[in-house]
């Protein structure tokens, strides 16, 4: 999938250069499948198999002149459960010279769902009760993602995403089954929910990734009560739906969630470096120690130091989950220096031995 900058187009030229491109693709190996078309926003994103992405630019130039911005590689079935179908729309307007003319927007908003490792729910739970208690959650998800017409999306984690065309109906699923789910029940699974709204194609070289990133940020700085909204989707949801609904919702400030984005960032960068320190930390997002701290208290109610030791061994987890290493090395790998202190932090954390967390994956 590519993305173009076209400020200005409309529907025809779009359907004109796609068109175009269906001439010649054969040319290069390609098919043009669909593509869809944000006016307002002035940015279209074309479906196209292809054997490499220096086919699709060469094609594209040679067809109508509009070099991609950007293009990444999807799967057809993972494009259709975000954005509905991988082919034209069944009902287009045909132009008098018999082009297929429409324009549907690919922005979409997300709602995402995280909660604890079902190896630590079963750890702690055993195995019926963990299973009686996922099957609550899942049901609860998947009806009201279904009610409110969202589509539920491939997705590798052990949560969830759906996609909506609307706001209001992502947020409307969102306060449905957090009021499904018991507060017993959402605190035993550390149930949370994030809704965040986004272009298929962005900075990140997946499929809705910035947007499915920022939702991950967002979840570790709200509770079970509430859904936390993006600034973007606050933006979108009419002023009396959101004052209606505000108890149930949180949100951070724009200036905020790229600060927070921004602390992320630098936290992907370092955490297997032992040596980056809470001062390499403040340095390079341009901040004192005190106005760090003050930040990520209010934030996430933890000093800096906690945040980076949590962060690395929530990365640590992954690495077991993997399998691909030894307790030790990993120790290593997620930047702590001591085995025995990763150990116990690790332990301290989530309630078991890393040895007993990767006996229970296996």
């Amino acid at each position: 999938m590519d993305v173009h900058q076209v400020p200005g187009a409309e529907a025809l030229d779009l359907a004109e250069a796609h068109r175009k491109d269906m001439l010649i693709q054969s040319e290069y190996q390609c098919k043009c499948m669909t593509y869809w078309l944000d006016e307002p926003r002035g940015v279209a994103f074309c479906l196209i198999e292809a054997p490499d992405k220096t086919a699709v630019e060469v094609m594209h130039k040679n067809s109508h002149g509009f070099i991609p911005h950007k293009i990444i590689e999807v799967k057809n079935e993972v494009v259709a459960s975000f954005l509905g179908r991988i082919q034209d729309p069944e009902e287009t307007e045909i132009s008098e010279s018999g082009l297929k003319v429409f324009s549907e927007s690919a922005f979409r908003i997300l709602l995402v769902t995280d909660m604890t490792d079902p190896v630590l729910l079963e750890y702690g739970m055993g195995p019926d009760k963990t299973n009686d208690l996922l099957q609550r959650i899942n049901g609860s998800i998947r009806k009201y993602i279904s009610l409110n017409e969202g589509r539920e999306v491939e997705y590798a984690g052990h949560g969830f995403i759906a996609s909506f065309s609307s706001a209001i109906k992502a947020v409307t699923s969102a306060i449905y089954i957090q009021k499904d789910l018991s507060l017993s029940e959402r605190k035993r699974a550390g149930f949370k929910i994030s809704i965040t709204a986004g272009e298929p194609v962005a900075n990140s070289d997946k499929l809705f990734g910035d947007a499915i990133q920022l939702a991950t940020y967002l979840c570790t700085i709200t509770n079970h009560n509430q859904v936390i909204v993006s600034s973007v989707v606050k933006d979108l949801l009419a002023r009396d739906f959101f004052n209606k609904v505000q108890k149930n919702l949180k949100s951070l400030s724009p200036q905020d969630e790229t600060q927070m984005g921004s602390l992320f960032k630098k936290l992907e960068k370092n955490w297997q470096n032992p040596d980056f320190a809470i001062t390499d930390f403040g340095q390079s997002m341009s901040m004192s120690k005190s106005q760090l701290y003050r930040k990520t208290i209010d934030l996430w109610g933890m000093s800096p130091n906690t945040l980076l030791k949590e962060f690395r061994l929530n990365k640590a987890r992954g690495l077991l989950k993997g399998q691909s290493h030894n307790i030790s090395q990993i120790t290593f790998d997620s930047g702590f220096t001591s085995p025995s202190y990763f150990t116990k932090c690790f332990k301290e954390k989530f309630g078991l031995l890393p040895a007993i967390y990767l006996n229970s994956i296996r």
